[in-house]
């Protein structure tokens, strides 16, 4: 149910297919919108195809539903099933019951792709004496449902897990060897419906861990929130991550050194942090990500060596295009506030902002208010402009706005109030539903334009 455009839905179908189910698939999209995940399941006997809409009778005769994470749970077809005693499952379980190996698992509100992605380099890179393979997947964009087959027990499964595919494995105690919370904060309430589920969906990477296990989260003294955090139920053993050492277990990326400490071990590194992990954000996701492959038995000293030839992932704050003094970076992985507010937070020259989108239900009055002490001028997009207009109008600021209708005429309104030495930056603190298909799309484009533009265009 959701086939989707990316590689869940179709490794799904693939593997229950290969393995001898009669499978049924049912998206909302059309055959044209699907066309090529449709393509990638060609050569397989898929029973039906129910496309436009999700019929009832597609759970005639059904034993086992696998839902896209992007359904809701509310979904009356999710209901309907669950009233039939139907077995619901997700691609990711689907993988997690056949997987034999070891896990670390990463969640967050902000940086966890990054995270992950750095586990996976440190491991890969940094650990001369570990004998089996090293695997990423989940929510990052790979499943690896397709190679569980090839996966041995000594090998090392490294997870990004959203807090949809969360909400649907806490029913199964997932248990990660190794959990991660980059950091919490209100996400997603138009599909979790209130801040208390949300946080529940995350808290489930922890649940079902024992004394065994370890759990890393977040130093809350170093929070910039000013309310009094909720401390996370941890039932593995707990470390903490962040830029000062309080002298918790953990890793704590300090003045060029990091501290790794834990009850029967203390070691403090140099540390090198690469030129592509600008600012505070990614500097806190190194810190939670070495802790994770320290404990998974990476080498500490080889770390800085190994950062050298990380390559972040595209969308993540990457500068895309240099041209006529201006340098512009994308950064449309920010789907929410916090993200963007560190964003501005690593520049310290004139930016110009794209911002807006999609309305999450999140509330908008901190990026607004970080957006008038930080930035020159801002086109604002979408769902979310009008909102944004009313909270930066609301005093006298000093700040050029201009409301878009299109991404296109923003790009143009951006570079127009641009000049040499400028920042132009997509950092949008919402989603881009309604203009595109995901973040990756808004960043395509922004990115081909920035690559395009001269002055004279």
């Amino acid at each position: 149910m959701g086939l989707g455009r990316f590689a869940g839905g179709v490794s799904a179908a693939r593997f229950l297919a290969q393995h001898g189910a009669v499978v049924t698939v049912t998206d909302l999209r059309s055959s044209n919108e699907l066309a090529d995940s449709l393509e990638m399941l060609a050569d397989l006997p898929i029973a039906r195809f129910a496309l436009g809409g999700h019929p009832d009778d597609v759970l005639t005769d059904c034993r086992l539903l696998v839902v896209n994470p992007a359904v809701r749970p509310d979904h009356p077809l999710v209901a309907l099933a669950r009233s039939r005693q139907i077995e619901v499952s997700t691609e990711i379980e689907l993988f997690l019951r056949h997987c034999p190996a070891s896990l670390i698992a990463v969640t967050g509100s902000n940086g966890k792709s990054t995270t992950t992605a750095l586990i996976h380099h440190l491991l890969r890179h940094a650990n001369p004496d570990f004998d089996g393979r090293i695997w990423l997947g989940g929510n990052i964009g790979i499943s690896l449902l397709d190679q569980v087959h090839s996966i041995q027990p000594q090998d090392l499964v490294v997870l990004e897990l959203s807090s949809f595919q969360l909400h649907l494995l806490a029913e199964r105690r997932f248990r990660p060897n190794i959990a991660v919370l980059t950091n919490f904060s209100p996400n997603h309430l138009d599909w979790h419906g209130t801040e208390t589920d949300y946080r529940k969906a995350k808290q489930a990477i922890f649940d079902a861990q024992t004394p065994d296990d370890a759990a890393i989260i977040p130093d809350d003294t170093q929070s910039d929130s000013h309310s009094n955090p909720v401390p996370w139920r941890v039932r593995g053993g707990r470390l903490r991550f962040g830029l000062i050492d309080h002298g918790d277990d953990g890793a704590f990326l300090e003045g060029g050194m990091l501290i790794l400490r834990s009850h029967d071990f203390e070691d403090a590194i140099r540390l090198s942090v690469p030129p592509q992990l600008p600012g505070k954000h990614n500097r806190l996701n190194l810190a939670a990500a070495a802790c994770a492959a320290w404990l998974a038995g990476a080498n500490p000293p080889q770390f800085s060596a190994a950062l050298q030839t990380f390559r972040p992932l595209p969308h993540r704050l990457q500068l895309v295009a240099e041209r006529a003094g201006r340098q512009f970076w994308n950064d449309s992985i920010a789907t929410t506030p916090e993200s963007a507010i560190m964003a501005l937070r690593v520049f310290p020259g004139r930016i110009i902002l794209l911002a807006g989108g999609y309305d999450k239900g999140q509330d908008l009055a901190a990026i607004a208010a970080e957006i008038k002490f930080r930035v020159a001028a801002v086109v604002l997009m979408g769902q979310t402009a009008p909102k944004l207009h009313e909270l930066l109008t609301s005093e006298s600021v000093e700040l050029e706005i201009r409301i878009a209708t299109d991404f296109r005429e923003a790009f143009r309104s951006a570079v127009a109030f641009s000049q040499r030495g400028d920042i132009v930056l997509l950092s949008p603190g919402c989603a881009s539903y309604g203009w595109f298909q995901d973040f990756r799309e808004r960043g395509d484009l922004f990115s081909a334009m920035a690559r395009d533009w001269s002055p004279d265009t």
